[in-house]
């Protein structure tokens, strides 16, 4: 996201952007190149041991680096803090929208083979790829809101028998909407304190980013209804995992409300 931040008494036209990685990186786009500014975990990580405060990189834990013939455990998984769904900003409270993952931990055995065009290369055995709850974990969906200025998260909403992987858009109404639990619902947040003010079942999941537009003077939410892909999978590898998730029935059906 591109935003004109107001950060340290100076305003500098900055590139924000929660990361897979778990980290919620601030850059500054100068002429010429990208110059790093802050970064902070947004949800827990035993990755990352620190950010190198010239470089911006982050500095890996060996204990968590991938080897060839051996197994590593690390948090979040391989879908990270928070995957492809897009995050959102709003000019008017100035705060970033995250759809975030927590307590969600993975591992896998680093497998050296051979690269065959036209089919997945993982570098591990399929069936080796794992999805876990962290322990003593209390819920795993989070709906983060971040003031990006001062890296102070602002709220969050919990969901606690669900992963939230789905979009977020953030409108002049001061609403965020959002999708992405297994619940099947559509959900309407206060953008500025995140209580929860409506929601509406739909015909299933939903991954999809939600659209405001105006016809008429009066103005409409859209949203697609329809769950696959990686929310499928997580879902898949949570069950009889996490109590709740059992409960769900997938639908593979999608639909416009």
């Amino acid at each position: 996201m591109i935003v004109d931040l107001e950060r340290n008494g100076r305003s500098i036209k900055s590139l924000i952007h929660p990361g897979r990685d778990a980290i919620f990186w601030v850059l500054e786009s100068k002429s010429g190149k990208i110059s790093y500014v802050s970064g902070w975990p947004f949800v827990k990580t035993n990755v990352w041991k620190r950010i190198d405060a010239d470089t911006g990189r982050p500095v890996v834990d060996p204990e968590r680096k991938p080897e060839f013939g051996k197994h590593v455990e690390f948090c979040p998984s391989l879908w990270g803090g928070k995957d492809w769904p897009s995050a959102a900003y709003s000019v008017k409270t100035k705060l970033v929208y995250v759809p975030a993952n927590e307590n969600l931990c993975g591992g896998f055995t680093g497998e050296k083979t051979p690269l065959i065009p036209g089919k997945p290369w993982l570098g591990t055995k399929p069936q080796d790829i794992r999805l876990m709850p962290a322990p003593a974990a209390d819920h795993f969906g989070e709906l983060q809101a971040w003031d990006p200025a001062t890296g102070k998260k602002i709220w969050q909403h919990d969901f606690k028998t669900s992963h939230l992987f789905g979009s977020v858009t953030a409108t002049a109404g001061d609403l965020v909407f959002a999708g992405g639990t297994n619940d099947r619902n559509f959900r309407a947040f206060n953008a500025k304190t995140g209580d929860l003010l409506w929601e509406q079942k739909t015909n299933s999941g939903i991954i999809g980013m939600p659209i405001s537009y105006e016809v008429d003077g009066n103005q409409y939410i859209a949203i697609q209804s329809g769950w696959g892909v990686d929310a499928r999978r997580m879902q898949d590898a949570l069950l009889g995992k996490v109590p709740g998730f059992e409960n769900w029935v997938f639908r593979e059906s999608s639909g416009w409300f």
